[in-house]
């Protein structure tokens, strides 16, 4: 993959195991991988997450989600002769159950690899690096959040609100998600080794997103729009930092169909007239994250305690969501002789929009419920990853949520306690796994 896409979430991307969990190339035994000669990488990972409520929600009960990813990298200067040209191909089966849906009724899950539950094309791509690397364009079927909106910081975290990308670029826009593929295409450009701009544009088309959508589907029949994401950045590495960070601006135009908030086509109130919510076209929203390293007491080592955070803001729309903040710590090497385990914790808040809360407010008093509605919903996490070898880590995990939304329960009559979520995440990495078997 490209550098870009490199930087995309565990859980979603084609990068194998080593690349998505935090774990350092040279840690880990030379991939098993024996058409490498013939400029072909395979990839072979499964990802499982487990979660239980304990306390709060609306049931206790517990759930376990997972994905097995398959595919290949092709590097086509060895095949073809095609000098920066690459191949990327990726499917996805995902299973499982969401301990969110089923137990506690927010909509932000507390499983990140829970979504597009079946067996899905997510990526079949043409890579083309250009300008002795300063500029690289990829397109083809792909999905937008494995590009942008993502780091490697993130997927330490088993939570959706924090891991793949912020939570609230999904609830307040089309944006595309892993493995739900659709056309898109995007460009890279480096002004030096540090200063970038990067954009894209990804077909918005709710068929991609249907259940029965397995992506071998290449029609544009039903597409709505596209929606363009866009961020210029500083971004440096252990290769010329000693104390390496990540400044990142950005947004979309989504100019893709949406469903309103609150109204039906007739202007009613749609929870109560049972009717289909109003169709609407157009959004936008933009945001600013960071990622710095602040410690780092040996130079020869990647141990160290990385500050990173998150804000973002919609800015046009009929939204469900207004704002979103997120601020996060991550130490690389714990105990000693642990140097790959890692150690975080994160807390982010959503704010939900007037006619999101109006939605709720009509079902719950129409069921004879109080009207007094919480804002804010606010999760957090505290997770530790632990590298049990170069093929396996897996990261228990503690999370809290106070105030879960009723969005997917507006009916209730009460508010939904406060979460306290045991999760535990496990990926194994196949190529490495049979490396260290040879």
């Amino acid at each position: 993959m490209s550098p870009a896409a490199a930087q995309q979430q565990p859980e979603t991307g084609v990068a194998g195991a080593a690349e998505t969990l935090g774990i350092q190339p040279e840690a880990a035994p030379e991939p098993w991988q024996p058409l490498a000669d013939k400029g072909i990488k395979l990839r072979l990972d499964y990802t499982g997450q487990a979660a239980t409520n304990v306390s709060g929600g609306i049931r206790k009960d517990a759930a376990f989600a997972g994905q097995l990813l398959w595919g290949a990298d092709f590097d086509m200067e060895k095949i073809a002769g095609i000098d920066g040209g690459a191949l990327h191909f990726a499917m996805t089966q995902r299973h499982g159950k969401s301990l969110s849906r089923i137990a506690i009724g927010n909509n932000t899950s507390v499983q990140e690899i829970y979504g597009t539950q079946n067996t899905h094309l997510a990526l079949l791509t043409w890579e083309q690096k250009l300008l002795d690397d300063k500029l690289m364009i990829e397109a083809g079927r792909t999905s937008a959040n494995i590009a942008f909106l993502t780091s490697p910081i993130y997927c330490n975290f088993q939570s959706n609100s924090a891991c793949g990308n912020p939570t609230f670029v999904f609830k307040t826009s089309n944006f595309t998600f892993w493995p739900a593929s659709s056309w898109g295409a995007r460009a890279k450009g480096w002004f030096n080794d540090r200063v970038f701009a990067h954009v894209g544009v990804y077909e918005v088309n709710p068929d991609r997103k249907r259940r029965g959508d397995h992506g071998f589907n290449f029609g544009i029949k039903n597409a709505t729009g596209v929606i363009v994401p866009y961020e210029i950045g500083y971004s440096t590495t252990f290769a010329n930092d000693r104390l390496p960070r990540n400044y990142i601006i950005g947004g979309w135009f989504d100019r893709g169909d949406y469903s309103d908030p609150l109204r039906d086509e007739a202007g009613g109130l749609a929870v109560l007239t049972n009717r289909p919510y109003a169709t609407r076209h157009g959004r936008s929203g933009v945001y600013f994250r960071f990622d710095q390293m602040i410690t780092r007491p040996d130079p020869r080592s990647e141990r160290g305690l990385t500050l990173f955070g998150v804000a973002m803001f919609g800015t046009s729309g009929r939204l469900v969501e207004k704002s979103f903040f997120e601020l996060g710590l991550l130490q690389t090497g714990t105990f000693p002789g642990r140097d790959k385990d890692t150690l975080g914790f994160v807390i982010n808040d959503q704010r939900f929009s007037d006619l999101a809360l109006e939605n709720i407010r009509a079902a719950r008093v129409s069921a004879g419920g109080s009207p007094d509605l919480p804002r804010h919903q606010i999760m957090m996490e505290l997770a530790y990853g632990a590298q049990l070898s170069p093929a396996i880590r897996i990261s228990p995990n503690l999370q809290y949520i106070i105030n879960p939304d009723q969005t997917s329960v507006p009916f209730r009559t009460r508010d939904i306690k406060d979460a306290f979520v045991l999760g535990f995440k496990f990926t194994i990495d196949a190529p490495t796994l049979l490396a260290g078997r040879r």
